[in-house]
């Protein structure tokens, strides 16, 4: 599976401690971006991932800022991105499950780097349920239209 990565300077470090996590785990990893601490601005970083999973050069994509609430908003200004932001387990279980989201969000500031990383192994290694939720994706989908 080949996953885009995204921050800003807010998200950096918490995307390294990740994209180092994916890569022993065997993922591809196509960075996105930022690659300093300069100051800089969310959607760009966040709208390519989003760009990448969205037209398939990627399958799906994880997002960082500060908060995550900025850089998710970009990621689902996309066509065809679900992105969920992301604090407990139990959110990134259900957010695959119930709505196919394919890509996620974290605030650097708001979770810890402990916690990110098993917040990230549950939404990858969840599956989607489809049957009554498929419908409702769709739904979704065609709000985009």
């Amino acid at each position: 599976m080949k996953l885009a990565l995204g921050c800003d300077h807010g998200g950096l470090e918490l995307k390294e401690k990740i994209k180092a996590h994916l890569e022993k785990r065997g993922f591809e990893i196509l960075d996105c971006g930022t690659y300093t601490t300069d100051s800089c601005d969310y959607p760009d970083f966040g709208a390519a991932a989003a760009r990448a999973v969205a037209n398939g050069d990627c399958d799906r994509g994880i997002v960082i800022c500060t908060t995550g609430i900025g850089i998710s908003i970009a990621a689902n200004k996309v066509k065809g991105i679900r992105c969920a932001l992301l604090s407990d387990l139990m959110s990134a279980r259900m957010t695959r499950q119930h709505n196919d989201t394919n890509m996620m969000a974290l605030g650097a500031a708001v979770v810890g780097p402990m916690l990110a990383l098993q917040i990230v192994d549950t939404w990858l290694d969840t599956e989607f349920e489809g049957g009554r939720h498929q419908r409702r994706v769709d739904k979704l989908s065609a709000l985009e239209n």
